[in-house]
C-alpha cells in the first residue's frame, strides 16, 4: 500500500513591520560598545535584553575592515542584544554585509544616511508651493498628514492593545481610544494620539519624521520614540507618571511635558 503524499506547503513567507532597534556605532571601540550597551540592556532589561538590532556604521568615517566589525558584532551579543544585519547605506556597506553573512535593513536608510549619500542618492525636496495671501493663521490640524504622498486619514484602534500585539499605521498617523497594555506596541509613521492608558511602547514618525509627536491621556510608557530617538520609563520624571503628555523632538533630544 503506497503511502499518501503531502502536498501541504512547507512554510508561508510574508513580510511585516518589525520592531528592531537600530545601534548607531560612533566610533570603532568593541569594549566600549559593550560596556554601553551592557549600560541600557541593565536600565531596561525588559526592552532590550535579547532585543533585535541594527548594526549602524553610517556615521564613521571610514568602514571598517570585516575583523573589526566582527568584534563589533560579538561586543553587541556579549552586552545581551541580539545583531540581526546592517543599515542601508552604501555600495561598501552591502559589499560588507555580503562578505559578513548580513542582510541590510533597508527600514534605517532614510532615517541614518551618510550626509554626504554615499552611493544611494537622497530623495528630491518637494517643489515649494507658492506664497498664500495674508490671512489670520489657522491652528494647526490634530492629525498630521505623511510626509509624502496623498494625505491619509489616521488609522483607528477602538479595542485594547493586549501584551504582545503590535499595531502600526503605515503612511499615517494612529489614534488609539483603548488601553495599550505592558508589552504591546503602536507603531505610526505619523503622530500617535493615545485616549487611554499608555503602559507599552509607543513609537511615532517611524520612517524618519522628525515632526511627528504623541499625545498620550494617561503616561505610563516603557517607552516613546520619535524617529528613532527614544525615552525608556526610568528617564521620564515621575511627576508626568499618570498625566496627560505630549512628545516632541528638539533636535535630537526627545522632550515630553503636560499637557
Amino acid at each position: 500500500m503506497n503511502a499518501k503524499m503531502d502536498t501541504t506547503d512547507a512554510c508561508d513567507l510574508r513580510f511585516g513591520q518589525v520592531g528592531i532597534a537600530c545601534v548607531r556605532v560612533r566610533r570603532v571601540d568593541a569594549a566600549a560598545l559593550c560596556d554601553e550597551l551592557e549600560r541600557r540592556v541593565r536600565a531596561a532589561p525588559q526592552l532590550f535584553s535579547r532585543a533585535a538590532v541594527v548594526l549602524d556604521l553610517s556615521h564613521l568615517l571610514d568602514l571598517p575592515d570585516d575583523g573589526a566589525v566582527d568584534a563589533l558584532l560579538e561586543a553587541v551579543r556579549s552586552a545581551g542584544m541580539l545583531p540581526v544585519g546592517l543599515a542601508y547605506g552604501t555600495s561598501a556597506t552591502e559589499a560588507l554585509a555580503q562578505r559578513m553573512g548580513l542582510p541590510l535593513i533597508a527600514k534605517f536608510r532614510a532615517a541614518y544616511e551618510p550626509a554626504d549619500g554615499g552611493s544611494i542618492a537622497p530623495p528630491a525636496p518637494a517643489p515649494a508651493a507658492p506664497p498664500a495671501p495674508r490671512a489670520a493663521p489657522a491652528p494647526e490640524p490634530i492629525l498630521s498628514a505623511p510626509a509624502s504622498g496623498q494625505p491619509l486619514g489616521a488609522q483607528r484602534q477602538d479595542s485594547p492593545v493586549r501584551s504582545g500585539q503590535q499595531i502600526y499605521a503605515r503612511d499615517r498617523d494612529l489614534v488609539v481610544t483603548g488601553a495599550i497594555a505592558n508589552g504591546a506596541e503602536v507603531i505610526a509613521d505619523g503622530s500617535i494620539h493615545v485616549y487611554g492608558s499608555l503602559r507599552g511602547r509607543a513609537m511615532a514618525g517611524a520612517q524618519g519624521d522628525l515632526k511627528a509627536r504623541i499625545f498620550v491621556s494617561d503616561f505610563r510608557a516603557e517607552l516613546v520614540a520619535i524617529a528613532g530617538h527614544y525615552r525608556v520609563f526610568e528617564q521620564i520624571p515621575k511627576d508626568l507618571e499618570g498625566q496627560s503628555v505630549q512628545c516632541w523632538l528638539d533636535g535630537e533630544k526627545l522632550l515630553i511635558a503636560k499637557l
